[in-house]
Order: C-alpha cells, then structure tokens, then sequence
C-alpha cells in the first residue's frame, strides 16, 4: 500500500501544478494577486518585470527638456507627455506602445547663427518585453525588450529606428535593488538621414530614503560605432508612491561630455 502510494503521489502534484491558473489579457490576474507595481521610468534602466497579465500601465514624461549640442548645430527640445502605454499579454509577456504627443524643437547652426523651430506630434514605438528569469520572486530579474521606433514625428527628421534591451535587477541586502542593462541600437545620426549602430551599457542602484520615496543613482555610457565615440552620462532620480498603483518621479540625464545630450523631466506612472 505504501509502495502503491509513493507512486501516485508524484503524479498527484504534477496534476495540481498542470492546473495551476494561469492567466492572460482576457482573463486578468485577480487585484489581490498582483505583483507590486514595477515602473521602466524614471531611470534609463529598464524594469526586467512585466504588467501582469490582462492589466494596464500608463507611464509618461509629463514634461521633458533636451538640450544637445553638435559640431554644426545646437538643438533644444521640449517635450509633452512622452508616453509608454504597457499591456500585460502573460504571466511573463507584455506589449508596450510609445508615442510622444507633442514636441517642439529649436535648432541653431553654429556656423551661420540661422535658427528653425519645428514642431508636432512625435514617433510611435512599439516594445515586447518577454521577462526569462525572477518575474514571480528571487533575488534575481533578467528579460529582453526588442522595439521599433516608426518615424511619424512631425516635429524632427526621423527615420525607422530599432534595437534590443536586455535589462537585469538583483535584489542587495539592505532593500538595495541593482540594475543593470546592455543594449543594441540602429539609429538616425543626428545631424544626417545616414544610421549608425549603437552600444549601451547602464548600472544604477536604488533605495528607499524615506517610506514612500526612492532615490536612484545612475551612470551609463554610450558607444557610436560609426564615429568611435563614447558618451558618458550621470543620472539622478527621486519616485514617490502616491498610493499602490500610482507614482510621481522627477531627475535629470546629464550627459559629462559638451556633445553629450542633458535631460531634465517630471513624470509619472499609473497602473489599471
């Protein structure tokens, strides 16, 4: 009998993990079952953790400013809600969809002082991200985002642009979260219709200053493979919970070298 038992046990649990529910946009996961909320904002790190399955989460740039500086021309830009609608596809799946709602942009030829101001709604992006490690627990988070960037933007020369995020999270002694991201990118060279390819790499860590408010740290690099040049970047960020499903954040991406783009933005996040 107890022979007969130890076999039909193992068998018993397959079945009862075989039927575990599992949930999808039509059939949402249950409110008392969500995970906490993760943004992919305010840092350039994105979260390796997905909306869960059949929910929603809108984040934006409320505001943003972009000051950039190249050998021919400078350029500033202002930015209107700058948004990243995420949709929670799986368990471990989510479909994300960026559009930049409205842009201004005032550029300045170094050479000649002339002056252009364009200005409009921006691209549509559209993200998968696909969580492979820790989205239900652990100490440890990795997934992978592919996107395309279309060029609908009225207010900037854009071309289609795409590429791939591979961002992580450990989770530190201390409730110290690390992040860390490498990325691949084809883009529109700045002051040209030619592509480049481009390589990042970003750290930052994370940590809760007072009960409700989160200080970020972070440092990342960029390398242009068809100039050879690096772009060194130090960022700073403060997210404040304003209750479970909703969050308000404000930094700055300040870029070290004079070439270097220098972000300052206010946002925020809000899940359904």
């Amino acid at each position: 009998m107890l022979f007969i038992f130890a076999l039909i046990l193992p068998f018993k649990g397959l079945g009862q993990q075989v039927a575990k529910k599992k949930y999808s946009l039509f059939e949402p996961v249950p409110r008392t079952q969500m995970r906490e909320m993760e943004t992919d904002r305010p840092d350039l790190t994105e979260s390796p953790y997905t909306v869960d399955a059949g929910h929603f989460q809108f984040e934006t740039d409320l505001v943003r400013t972009v000051r950039e500086t190249s050998e021919s021309q400078e350029t500033h830009t202002s930015l209107i809600n700058q948004m990243n609608l995420k949709i929670g596809i799986s368990g471990s799946t989510a479909l994300q969809i960026g559009f930049q709602t409205y842009g201004r942009q005032n550029e300045k030829e170094l050479e000649t002082g002339s002056k252009t101001m364009t200005q409009g709604h921006g691209d549509l992006t559209l993200r998968i991200k696909q969580n492979l490690i820790g989205n239900n627990g652990g100490h440890f988070a990795l997934a992978l985002l592919p996107y395309v960037k279309f060029p609908t933007s009225k207010y900037e020369d854009s071309r289609l642009e795409g590429g791939l995020l591979v961002p992580m999270q450990y989770k530190l002694p201390g409730e110290f979260n690390l992040g860390f991201q490498v990325e691949v990118d084809r883009l529109k060279d700045q002051d040209q219709p030619s592509m480049h390819t481009e390589f990042v790499q970003t750290l930052t860590i994370s940590h809760s200053i007072v009960e409700g408010l989160d200080g970020m740290a972070e440092t990342y690099y960029t390398y242009d493979f068809k100039t050879h040049q690096f772009s060194n970047y130090i960022n700073a960020a403060l997210q404040i919970e304003v209750s479970k499903d909703f969050k308000l954040d404000a930094g700055l991406n300040f870029g070290i070298q004079h070439t270097a783009a220098k972000h300052y933005f206010f946002g925020a996040s809000y899940r359904l």
